[in-house]
């Protein structure tokens, strides 16, 4: 399921509902992929394939709000799109309490679905990029050794190296040098920037 172009997942259990949607989709035109089932879909999920999922709410067997749950707990979940009908309403607010990007009442609107996809896209592009920085931050992260971590920890604080050097016991010349490592190491420019990668990895990894 990886493709180098934004894809539309369409996952329903109904033939006919697969059939017309990927008929309106490709006629944008997107890249489109139908699957009949939500259990189909999660055995050959690939997190790395860019895109938007089109979910029906109501699904035998797993459904679509487990399907949700099943993707999440995988990690990066692609945006999802939530089709309902008229009696699923209750499930589609907690579709959307879990993170769902929209959702749409059948019959669809034409032109609803489609900029639906479209924004779903441009989340997912955003996520991605997101997620990318942050690699690479994680990868810069990574090459410090355990002191400059320490002293990294300190330094984004605000803290002087007098300050830093009295907490670790070591001194102020010592610190100089290994914030002037950690900048290196992290090709960061200044404090400022210094500060605002440690936050973009705030939730992934401590210092």
């Amino acid at each position: 399921m990886n493709n180098a172009a934004p894809t539309v997942f369409v996952v329903d259990d109904d033939p006919a509902v697969l059939k017309s949607l990927s008929r309106l989709l490709r006629s944008v035109p997107f890249n489109v992929v139908t699957v009949g089932s939500p259990q189909e879909f999660l055995e050959g999920f690939d997190p790395q394939a860019p895109g938007c999922l089109i979910l029906d709410v109501a699904m035998p067997g797993l459904n679509g709000l487990e399907l949700q749950a099943a993707l999440a707990a995988k990690g990066s979940p692609p945006p999802i799109v939530f089709l309902t009908g008229h009696g699923d309403i209750p499930m589609s607010v907690q579709a959307m309490k879990q993170g769902a990007f929209d959702f749409l009442t059948k019959p669809v609107n034409d032109e609803d679905l489609i900029k639906a996809v479209q924004a779903a896209f441009k989340k997912d592009g955003i996520a991605r990029e997101s997620r990318k920085e942050q690699d690479e931050i994680q990868r810069r992260l990574e090459t410090l050794t355990p002191r400059e971590r320490e002293v990294l920890a300190h330094v984004v604080t605000g803290q002087l190296n007098k300050q830093i050097a009295f907490d670790l016991g070591t001194v102020e010349q010592t610190v100089k040098v290994h914030r002037a490592r950690v900048m290196e190491k992290m090709e960061a420019q200044s404090l400022a920037e210094l500060v605002r990668m440690t936050e973009r990895l705030k939730g992934r990894s401590p210092l």
